[in-house]
Protein backbone atom coordinates (compact mmCIF):
# COMPACT_ATOMS: atom_id res chain seq x y z
CA UNK A 1 0.00 0.00 0.00
CA UNK A 2 1.98 3.20 -1.09
CA UNK A 3 0.60 7.09 0.07
CA UNK A 4 1.31 9.77 -1.99
CA UNK A 5 0.56 13.20 -1.29
CA UNK A 6 -0.23 16.42 -4.45
CA UNK A 7 -0.93 19.99 -4.27
CA UNK A 8 -4.49 21.10 -5.26
CA UNK A 9 -4.56 24.77 -7.44
CA UNK A 10 -7.75 26.78 -7.73
CA UNK A 11 -7.67 29.12 -10.06
CA UNK A 12 -8.92 33.04 -8.67
CA UNK A 13 -9.94 36.10 -10.36
CA UNK A 14 -6.11 36.90 -9.95
CA UNK A 15 -4.73 33.44 -11.06
CA UNK A 16 -3.72 30.13 -9.49
CA UNK A 17 -3.04 29.87 -5.41
CA UNK A 18 -2.43 26.65 -4.04
CA UNK A 19 -5.79 25.63 -2.12
CA UNK A 20 -4.51 22.65 0.03
CA UNK A 21 -2.69 19.03 -0.08
CA UNK A 22 -4.02 15.90 -1.32
CA UNK A 23 -2.78 12.57 0.14
CA UNK A 24 -4.08 9.47 -1.67
CA UNK A 25 -3.81 6.21 -0.40
CA UNK A 26 -3.35 3.42 -3.32
CA UNK A 27 -3.08 -0.03 -3.26
CA UNK A 28 -4.35 -1.32 -7.04
CA UNK A 29 -6.91 1.46 -6.77
CA UNK A 30 -7.45 4.63 -4.45
CA UNK A 31 -8.79 3.23 -1.11
CA UNK A 32 -8.55 6.83 1.30
CA UNK A 33 -8.05 9.84 0.72
CA UNK A 34 -7.90 12.80 2.53
CA UNK A 35 -7.25 16.82 2.02
CA UNK A 36 -6.35 19.99 4.41
CA UNK A 37 -7.11 23.36 2.80
CA UNK A 38 -4.11 25.69 3.07
CA UNK A 39 -4.55 28.44 5.86
CA UNK A 40 -4.10 31.26 3.53
CA UNK A 41 -6.27 30.22 1.17
CA UNK A 42 -9.28 29.73 3.05
CA UNK A 43 -8.60 33.33 4.35
CA UNK A 44 -9.60 34.53 1.00
CA UNK A 45 -12.49 36.30 0.53
CA UNK A 46 -12.51 35.02 -3.15
CA UNK A 47 -11.62 31.14 -2.30
CA UNK A 48 -14.11 28.13 -3.59
CA UNK A 49 -14.95 25.09 -2.21
CA UNK A 50 -12.82 22.44 -4.03
CA UNK A 51 -15.75 19.51 -3.44
CA UNK A 52 -18.64 21.47 -2.47
CA UNK A 53 -20.32 18.14 -0.65
CA UNK A 54 -16.74 16.73 1.26
CA UNK A 55 -15.11 19.83 1.43
CA UNK A 56 -17.60 22.97 1.88
CA UNK A 57 -16.44 25.81 3.49
CA UNK A 58 -19.45 27.42 5.07
CA UNK A 59 -17.01 27.09 8.00
CA UNK A 60 -13.84 28.06 7.77
CA UNK A 61 -12.67 28.00 11.26
CA UNK A 62 -14.00 24.56 11.38
CA UNK A 63 -11.73 23.23 8.85
CA UNK A 64 -8.66 24.98 9.37
CA UNK A 65 -5.46 23.01 10.18
CA UNK A 66 -7.89 19.93 10.18
CA UNK A 67 -7.87 16.57 7.91
CA UNK A 68 -10.88 16.48 6.35
CA UNK A 69 -12.78 12.89 4.58
CA UNK A 70 -14.69 12.29 1.62
CA UNK A 71 -18.68 11.75 3.04
CA UNK A 72 -20.56 8.81 2.79
CA UNK A 73 -17.09 6.41 2.82
CA UNK A 74 -16.12 6.88 -0.57
CA UNK A 75 -12.21 6.89 -1.40
CA UNK A 76 -12.15 9.84 -3.15
CA UNK A 77 -13.21 13.07 -3.28
CA UNK A 78 -15.65 13.59 -5.83
CA UNK A 79 -14.82 17.79 -7.05
CA UNK A 80 -10.98 16.46 -7.42
CA UNK A 81 -11.87 12.91 -9.17
CA UNK A 82 -13.73 15.48 -11.67
CA UNK A 83 -10.31 17.47 -12.36
CA UNK A 84 -8.72 13.50 -13.01
CA UNK A 85 -8.60 12.69 -16.56
CA UNK A 86 -11.02 10.78 -18.22
CA UNK A 87 -11.45 7.51 -19.88
CA UNK A 88 -9.19 8.76 -23.17
CA UNK A 89 -7.17 11.12 -21.26
CA UNK A 90 -5.51 8.50 -19.57
CA UNK A 91 -4.89 6.37 -22.48
CA UNK A 92 -3.21 9.47 -23.77
CA UNK A 93 -1.43 9.85 -20.91
CA UNK A 94 -0.08 6.04 -20.97
CA UNK A 95 0.56 6.68 -24.85
CA UNK A 96 2.75 9.78 -24.07
CA UNK A 97 4.59 7.73 -21.63
CA UNK A 98 4.54 4.69 -23.10
CA UNK A 99 3.54 2.27 -20.42
CA UNK A 100 0.83 -0.09 -20.33
CA UNK A 101 -2.63 0.68 -19.84
CA UNK A 102 -4.19 1.41 -16.18
CA UNK A 103 -0.11 1.12 -15.08
CA UNK A 104 0.08 4.47 -13.80
CA UNK A 105 -0.92 5.70 -10.23
CA UNK A 106 -3.90 7.83 -9.47
CA UNK A 107 -1.78 10.43 -8.38
CA UNK A 108 0.27 9.99 -11.81
CA UNK A 109 -2.85 10.61 -13.84
CA UNK A 110 -3.97 14.03 -11.39
CA UNK A 111 -0.40 15.10 -12.53
CA UNK A 112 -0.94 14.26 -15.88
CA UNK A 113 -3.73 16.21 -16.83
CA UNK A 114 -2.13 19.74 -17.23
CA UNK A 115 -3.57 22.89 -16.30
CA UNK A 116 -6.36 22.98 -19.21
CA UNK A 117 -8.54 20.76 -17.22
CA UNK A 118 -11.94 20.60 -16.94
CA UNK A 119 -12.87 23.51 -14.58
CA UNK A 120 -10.91 25.62 -12.37
CA UNK A 121 -8.95 23.32 -10.70
CA UNK A 122 -5.10 21.92 -11.06
CA UNK A 123 -2.68 19.22 -9.45
CA UNK A 124 0.95 19.52 -9.07
CA UNK A 125 3.35 17.60 -7.66
CA UNK A 126 5.29 20.54 -5.69
CA UNK A 127 3.73 24.31 -4.75
CA UNK A 128 6.41 25.90 -6.69
CA UNK A 129 5.18 23.47 -9.67
CA UNK A 130 4.57 25.60 -13.39
CA UNK A 131 1.79 25.63 -15.22
CA UNK A 132 1.69 23.02 -17.83
CA UNK A 133 -0.77 24.27 -20.57
CA UNK A 134 -2.49 21.18 -21.88
CA UNK A 135 -4.68 22.94 -24.97
CA UNK A 136 -2.70 23.13 -28.46
CA UNK A 137 -3.54 25.23 -31.35
CA UNK A 138 -6.68 24.75 -33.45
CA UNK A 139 -4.25 24.74 -36.62
CA UNK A 140 -2.96 20.95 -35.25
CA UNK A 141 -6.39 19.44 -35.22
CA UNK A 142 -5.29 17.07 -38.22
CA UNK A 143 -2.33 16.69 -36.08
CA UNK A 144 -4.20 15.24 -32.98
CA UNK A 145 -6.78 13.38 -35.49
CA UNK A 146 -3.86 11.43 -36.33
CA UNK A 147 -2.71 11.00 -32.91
CA UNK A 148 -5.66 9.75 -31.59
CA UNK A 149 -6.31 6.93 -34.63
CA UNK A 150 -2.87 5.48 -33.51
CA UNK A 151 -3.35 5.95 -29.49
CA UNK A 152 -7.26 4.10 -30.15
CA UNK A 153 -5.02 1.37 -32.01
CA UNK A 154 -2.75 1.06 -29.29
CA UNK A 155 -0.01 1.90 -31.68
CA UNK A 156 2.93 4.15 -30.46
CA UNK A 157 2.77 8.06 -31.20
CA UNK A 158 6.07 9.64 -32.77
CA UNK A 159 7.45 12.11 -30.85
CA UNK A 160 6.78 14.84 -33.06
CA UNK A 161 2.61 13.70 -32.17
CA UNK A 162 3.50 13.35 -28.31
CA UNK A 163 2.80 16.84 -27.77
CA UNK A 164 -0.25 17.59 -29.85
CA UNK A 165 -2.41 16.91 -26.83
CA UNK A 166 -0.54 18.91 -23.92
CA UNK A 167 -0.18 17.57 -21.23
CA UNK A 168 -3.08 15.16 -21.46
CA UNK A 169 -7.14 15.41 -21.95
CA UNK A 170 -9.87 15.67 -19.46
CA UNK A 171 -13.58 16.44 -20.23
CA UNK A 172 -15.51 13.20 -19.36
CA UNK A 173 -15.86 9.96 -21.67
CA UNK A 174 -13.86 6.98 -23.14
CA UNK A 175 -13.94 8.76 -27.12
CA UNK A 176 -11.18 10.61 -28.35
CA UNK A 177 -10.92 14.26 -27.89
CA UNK A 178 -8.91 17.31 -26.99
CA UNK A 179 -8.68 21.00 -26.20
CA UNK A 180 -8.17 23.50 -28.60
CA UNK A 181 -7.27 27.21 -28.71
CA UNK A 182 -8.61 28.93 -31.52
CA UNK A 183 -7.36 32.05 -33.25
CA UNK A 184 -9.05 34.38 -30.81
CA UNK A 185 -7.99 32.16 -27.79
CA UNK A 186 -11.03 30.67 -26.98
CA UNK A 187 -10.99 27.33 -25.49
CA UNK A 188 -13.35 24.32 -27.50
CA UNK A 189 -13.62 20.17 -26.80
CA UNK A 190 -12.59 19.05 -30.12
CA UNK A 191 -14.39 15.21 -30.37
CA UNK A 192 -13.11 13.22 -32.77
CA UNK A 193 -14.43 10.07 -34.54
CA UNK A 194 -13.96 6.90 -32.90
CA UNK A 195 -13.17 3.09 -34.42
CA UNK A 196 -16.57 1.64 -34.71
CA UNK A 197 -18.98 3.97 -35.14
CA UNK A 198 -21.65 3.26 -37.02
CA UNK A 199 -22.67 6.61 -37.84
CA UNK A 200 -21.41 10.28 -37.88
CA UNK A 201 -21.44 10.69 -34.64
CA UNK A 202 -19.58 14.35 -34.54
CA UNK A 203 -22.70 15.60 -37.09
CA UNK A 204 -25.33 13.88 -35.11
CA UNK A 205 -24.29 15.16 -31.68
CA UNK A 206 -24.09 18.84 -33.14
CA UNK A 207 -27.49 18.73 -34.87
CA UNK A 208 -28.62 16.96 -31.50
CA UNK A 209 -27.50 20.10 -29.23
CA UNK A 210 -28.79 22.65 -31.85
CA UNK A 211 -32.34 20.38 -31.69
CA UNK A 212 -32.21 20.83 -27.88
CA UNK A 213 -31.57 24.68 -28.58
CA UNK A 214 -34.82 24.77 -29.98
CA UNK A 215 -36.64 22.85 -27.12
CA UNK A 216 -35.33 25.77 -24.85
CA UNK A 217 -32.62 23.83 -23.04
CA UNK A 218 -29.55 25.37 -22.18
CA UNK A 219 -26.74 23.96 -24.76
CA UNK A 220 -23.18 25.48 -25.41
CA UNK A 221 -21.90 26.78 -28.67
CA UNK A 222 -20.52 23.95 -31.11
CA UNK A 223 -19.88 23.41 -34.84
CA UNK A 224 -18.45 20.67 -36.92
CA UNK A 225 -15.46 21.03 -38.93
CA UNK A 226 -14.34 18.39 -41.77
CA UNK A 227 -10.43 17.50 -40.89
CA UNK A 228 -8.51 15.38 -43.36
CA UNK A 229 -12.31 14.42 -44.62
CA UNK A 230 -13.29 13.30 -41.19
CA UNK A 231 -15.63 15.13 -39.26
CA UNK A 232 -14.83 16.78 -36.00
CA UNK A 233 -17.09 18.32 -33.33
CA UNK A 234 -16.06 21.23 -31.28
CA UNK A 235 -17.63 22.28 -28.51
CA UNK A 236 -17.26 25.84 -26.97
CA UNK A 237 -15.90 25.19 -23.19
CA UNK A 238 -18.62 26.63 -20.81
CA UNK A 239 -16.32 26.17 -17.99
CA UNK A 240 -14.65 28.99 -19.25
CA UNK A 241 -15.52 33.23 -19.40
CA UNK A 242 -13.14 35.69 -20.52
CA UNK A 243 -13.82 39.22 -19.61
CA UNK A 244 -12.08 41.15 -21.77
CA UNK A 245 -8.13 39.98 -22.40
CA UNK A 246 -8.40 38.21 -18.92
CA UNK A 247 -9.75 34.20 -18.61
CA UNK A 248 -11.96 33.79 -15.89
CA UNK A 249 -12.21 29.39 -15.38
CA UNK A 250 -15.22 28.43 -13.95
CA UNK A 251 -15.30 25.56 -11.12
CA UNK A 252 -17.20 22.61 -12.26
CA UNK A 253 -18.38 19.18 -10.46
CA UNK A 254 -19.95 16.27 -11.74
CA UNK A 255 -23.64 15.04 -10.72
CA UNK A 256 -21.80 11.83 -9.55
CA UNK A 257 -20.25 14.32 -7.34
CA UNK A 258 -23.36 16.00 -5.68
CA UNK A 259 -25.07 12.83 -5.47
CA UNK A 260 -22.12 11.94 -3.24
CA UNK A 261 -21.93 8.21 -4.57
CA UNK A 262 -19.24 6.23 -6.51
CA UNK A 263 -19.63 4.85 -9.82
CA UNK A 264 -21.07 1.44 -9.05
CA UNK A 265 -23.61 2.94 -6.71
CA UNK A 266 -24.66 5.36 -9.44
CA UNK A 267 -26.25 3.10 -11.19
CA UNK A 268 -29.19 2.68 -8.77
CA UNK A 269 -29.17 6.52 -8.84
CA UNK A 270 -32.13 8.49 -10.85
CA UNK A 271 -32.81 11.94 -12.35
CA UNK A 272 -34.91 12.58 -8.87
CA UNK A 273 -31.56 12.28 -7.01
CA UNK A 274 -29.96 14.92 -8.84
CA UNK A 275 -33.07 16.99 -8.42
CA UNK A 276 -32.90 16.92 -4.60
CA UNK A 277 -29.01 17.50 -5.21
CA UNK A 278 -30.04 21.04 -7.06
CA UNK A 279 -32.06 21.84 -3.94
CA UNK A 280 -28.98 21.29 -1.73
CA UNK A 281 -26.52 23.08 -3.86
CA UNK A 282 -27.76 25.24 -6.31
CA UNK A 283 -28.03 29.11 -5.65
CA UNK A 284 -31.43 29.54 -4.28
CA UNK A 285 -32.23 31.99 -7.18
CA UNK A 286 -31.80 29.04 -9.82
CA UNK A 287 -32.84 26.14 -8.09
CA UNK A 288 -36.33 26.26 -9.55
CA UNK A 289 -35.39 27.24 -12.91
CA UNK A 290 -32.50 24.36 -13.01
CA UNK A 291 -35.20 21.41 -11.50
CA UNK A 292 -37.02 22.30 -14.68
CA UNK A 293 -34.20 22.30 -17.58
CA UNK A 294 -33.30 18.80 -15.65
CA UNK A 295 -36.90 17.60 -16.00
CA UNK A 296 -36.85 18.91 -19.42
CA UNK A 297 -33.49 17.14 -20.31
CA UNK A 298 -35.05 13.79 -19.19
CA UNK A 299 -37.81 14.30 -21.31
CA UNK A 300 -35.63 15.15 -24.19
CA UNK A 301 -33.91 12.05 -23.51
CA UNK A 302 -36.91 9.98 -23.44
CA UNK A 303 -37.56 11.31 -27.08
CA UNK A 304 -34.05 10.55 -28.25
CA UNK A 305 -32.94 7.45 -27.02
CA UNK A 306 -30.04 9.09 -25.24
CA UNK A 307 -29.36 5.76 -22.84
CA UNK A 308 -25.56 7.74 -22.01
CA UNK A 309 -27.44 10.42 -19.26
CA UNK A 310 -25.29 8.74 -16.42
CA UNK A 311 -24.16 10.97 -13.31
CA UNK A 312 -21.08 12.09 -15.39
CA UNK A 313 -22.68 13.40 -18.27
CA UNK A 314 -25.02 15.92 -16.27
CA UNK A 315 -22.74 18.88 -14.80
CA UNK A 316 -22.53 22.02 -12.63
CA UNK A 317 -20.65 25.20 -12.56
CA UNK A 318 -19.70 27.59 -10.13
CA UNK A 319 -20.81 31.11 -11.05
CA UNK A 320 -18.76 33.95 -9.29
CA UNK A 321 -21.68 36.96 -9.63
CA UNK A 322 -23.93 34.44 -7.55
CA UNK A 323 -21.75 33.04 -6.12
CA UNK A 324 -23.09 29.78 -6.13
CA UNK A 325 -23.74 26.82 -8.22
CA UNK A 326 -25.87 25.83 -11.34
CA UNK A 327 -26.54 23.94 -13.52
CA UNK A 328 -24.24 23.14 -16.81
CA UNK A 329 -25.15 23.17 -20.28
CA UNK A 330 -26.12 20.03 -21.87
CA UNK A 331 -23.56 17.90 -23.28
CA UNK A 332 -22.53 14.44 -24.47
CA UNK A 333 -26.13 13.90 -25.95
CA UNK A 334 -26.15 11.36 -28.77
CA UNK A 335 -29.19 10.00 -30.04
CA UNK A 336 -29.18 5.67 -29.81
CA UNK A 337 -30.97 3.87 -32.65
CA UNK A 338 -32.52 0.64 -31.72
CA UNK A 339 -35.17 -1.84 -32.80
CA UNK A 340 -36.59 -2.78 -29.07
CA UNK A 341 -39.97 -0.65 -28.47
CA UNK A 342 -39.73 -0.83 -25.02
CA UNK A 343 -36.12 1.45 -23.68
CA UNK A 344 -34.43 2.46 -21.04
CA UNK A 345 -31.85 5.75 -19.70
CA UNK A 346 -29.09 4.96 -17.46
CA UNK A 347 -30.44 6.77 -14.65
CA UNK A 348 -34.10 6.06 -12.97
CA UNK A 349 -36.61 8.24 -14.46
CA UNK A 350 -39.73 7.47 -12.32
CA UNK A 351 -41.62 4.74 -9.99
CA UNK A 352 -40.89 2.27 -13.17
CA UNK A 353 -37.59 2.49 -12.86
CA UNK A 354 -35.55 3.26 -15.82
CA UNK A 355 -38.00 2.72 -18.43
CA UNK A 356 -38.36 5.21 -21.37
CA UNK A 357 -41.52 6.77 -21.08
CA UNK A 358 -43.34 10.29 -20.10
CA UNK A 359 -45.73 8.39 -17.60
CA UNK A 360 -42.82 7.11 -15.88
CA UNK A 361 -41.39 10.58 -16.24
CA UNK A 362 -44.81 12.40 -15.00
CA UNK A 363 -44.68 9.69 -12.00
CA UNK A 364 -42.38 11.52 -10.62
CA UNK A 365 -42.50 15.44 -12.01
CA UNK A 366 -43.18 16.69 -8.25
CA UNK A 367 -39.17 15.93 -7.58
CA UNK A 368 -38.80 18.67 -10.71
CA UNK A 369 -42.01 21.18 -10.06
CA UNK A 370 -44.90 21.42 -7.96
CA UNK A 371 -47.26 21.92 -10.50
CA UNK A 372 -48.39 19.25 -13.04
CA UNK A 373 -49.26 21.78 -15.27
CA UNK A 374 -46.01 22.78 -15.56
CA UNK A 375 -44.20 19.46 -16.67
CA UNK A 376 -46.55 19.12 -19.11
CA UNK A 377 -46.11 22.28 -20.45
CA UNK A 378 -42.51 21.30 -20.62
CA UNK A 379 -43.13 17.91 -22.26
CA UNK A 380 -45.68 19.91 -24.90
CA UNK A 381 -42.73 22.50 -25.45
CA UNK A 382 -39.89 19.55 -26.45
CA UNK A 383 -42.70 17.46 -28.52
CA UNK A 384 -43.87 20.46 -30.20
CA UNK A 385 -40.25 20.90 -31.29
CA UNK A 386 -39.16 16.86 -32.09
CA UNK A 387 -42.07 16.56 -34.02
CA UNK A 388 -40.11 18.27 -36.62
CA UNK A 389 -36.67 16.47 -36.12
CA UNK A 390 -36.25 15.57 -39.76
CA UNK A 391 -36.17 19.11 -40.55
CA UNK A 392 -33.98 20.57 -38.25
CA UNK A 393 -31.28 17.84 -38.71
CA UNK A 394 -31.28 18.90 -42.27
CA UNK A 395 -31.49 22.56 -41.91
CA UNK A 396 -27.97 21.83 -39.72
CA UNK A 397 -26.16 19.89 -42.43
CA UNK A 398 -27.69 16.19 -41.63
CA UNK A 399 -27.21 14.15 -45.06
CA UNK A 400 -29.71 12.23 -45.76
CA UNK A 401 -28.09 8.82 -44.75
CA UNK A 402 -27.74 9.99 -41.45
CA UNK A 403 -31.02 10.95 -40.66
CA UNK A 404 -32.26 7.88 -42.17
CA UNK A 405 -30.05 6.03 -39.66
CA UNK A 406 -30.91 8.20 -36.41
CA UNK A 407 -34.50 7.59 -37.27
CA UNK A 408 -34.80 4.58 -35.32
CA UNK A 409 -33.62 6.55 -31.91
CA UNK A 410 -36.35 8.81 -32.05
CA UNK A 411 -39.59 8.21 -30.53
CA UNK A 412 -43.16 9.23 -31.37
CA UNK A 413 -45.19 10.42 -28.62
CA UNK A 414 -47.73 7.51 -29.31
CA UNK A 415 -44.43 5.43 -28.46
CA UNK A 416 -43.87 6.13 -24.93
CA UNK A 417 -47.22 7.52 -23.93
CA UNK A 418 -50.67 6.35 -22.74
CA UNK A 419 -53.76 7.72 -24.15
CA UNK A 420 -54.52 9.35 -21.55
CA UNK A 421 -51.20 11.74 -20.85
CA UNK A 422 -51.01 12.22 -24.98
CA UNK A 423 -54.73 13.77 -24.71
CA UNK A 424 -53.29 16.49 -21.90
CA UNK A 425 -50.21 16.61 -24.09
CA UNK A 426 -52.28 17.51 -26.94
CA UNK A 427 -54.15 19.85 -24.88
CA UNK A 428 -54.08 23.40 -25.91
Amino acid sequence: MAQRSVFVFAHLPQGWAPAGRLSLTQEREVVASSFAYGTRYIERPDAFEIDPVSLRLADRQRVRGVELFPVNQLTQFGGIRDAAPDAWGRRVIEAQRRVPANSLSEADYLLGAGSDRVGALDVRDALDSPVQPGAAPIQNLHYMLEASERIEQGLPIPAALADVFGAGASAGGARPKASVLDESNQLWLAKFPATGDTFDVARAEYCTLQLARLCGLSVPDAKVTDIGGKPVLLVRRFDRRWHGLTEQRLPFVSGLTLVACDEFESRLKGYSDLALAIREYAHPSLIRGNNEELFGRMVFNIFVSNDDDHLRNHGFLRDPQLPGWRLSPLYDVVPRPGVAFERQLHLQVGLQGKLATLDNAMSACSAFTPQRTTAIAIIRRIWGELRQWRTAFENTGASPRLIDQLAPAMRDLADICSPALQAEVRKT
